[in-house]
């Protein structure tokens, strides 16, 4: 199963798009406009939030927590690394490595992969393919990678 994710190029504000295999609309993500730090709110086609993505402050490395239905389920960090993208991941018990230029990642559950996910490039705006087996893990990989977005973002990868 597969989603895509747009981000709109004019929006004042990070502004996502999520597509289906079929390219029917499935989510949309918007930042807030006023915030200290990056906060995303992630709903579903019938505009119910389904999610948060909030910037920790007074970090020296980028640092996000998702929520759902109100309380805190994971948090990412993103390491100092030279070699590849690596992130400190507190949520599922996945982890997430990617490779030099940040432009895939998979996220693995022990041995197993939960999810991969391209970023394709020679678009307007960030654009990502969220490939994954299992449909229950849909939402948990969107989050994610709307986190690892914004932890790129807030060091200006």
């Amino acid at each position: 199963m597969k989603l895509l994710i747009k981000q709109r190029v004019f929006s004042w504000t990070d502004t996502y798009d999520v597509y289906d295999e079929s390219g029917s609309a499935k989510y949309f993500v918007k930042a807030e406009f006023f915030s200290l730090g990056h906060m995303l709110h992630v709903y579903d086609a019938s505009e119910r939030e389904v999610g948060v993505i909030r910037q920790k402050l007074l970090s020296l490395v980028p640092v996000f927590e998702i929520e759902v239905g109100g309380r805190t389920v994971g948090r990412i960090e993103k390491r100092i690394s030279l070699l590849r993208q690596k992130y400190d991941i507190d949520y599922n018990g996945w982890r997430a490595e990617g490779d030099f230029m940040g432009w895939e990642y998979d996220v693995y559950n022990g041995c197993g992969t939960v999810a991969h996910i391209t970023k394709e490039l020679f678009h307007w705006g960030d654009t990502y393919v969220i490939d994954y087996p299992d449909p229950a893990d849909e939402l948990t990989a969107l989050l994610l990678v709307i986190a690892i977005d914004a932890a790129n973002c807030s060091q200006g990868d």
